[in-house]
């Protein structure tokens, strides 16, 4: 099974979706985001974070290829926000264990 970092490297989205997410990760805080787009509660940690942000955007991507009149464009760069986020501070931890 491929590990999280090398399933997001393989993540093919539309140019403008993944600039906008990466803008918006540079204000990206955990504390704040993920509660309201996981629910609130207990902060779960950032590979299991990440895999349920990869679901929910899957589906909003299913949702976006196929016109579906439900797709929320600002719901799915928020998703793409997260991940972008989840994913810089998981590579950062990794990089610090390595050291």
């Amino acid at each position: 099974m491929q590990d999280i970092l090398t399933m997001l490297s393989t993540l093919r989205r539309p140019r403008l979706l993944m600039r906008a997410a990466r803008i918006g990760a540079e204000d990206y805080r955990r504390s704040a985001h993920l509660p309201r787009l996981l629910g609130y509660g207990h902060l779960p940690r950032h590979g299991a974070a990440l895999m349920r942000l990869m679901e929910i955007e899957g589906e909003l991507n299913a949702q976006r290829i196929s016109d579906d009149s439900s797709y929320s464009l600002l719901r799915h760069i928020d998703i793409l926000i997260a991940i972008v986020g989840e994913a810089r501070i998981l590579r950062a931890a990794q990089n610090e264990l390595a050291t």
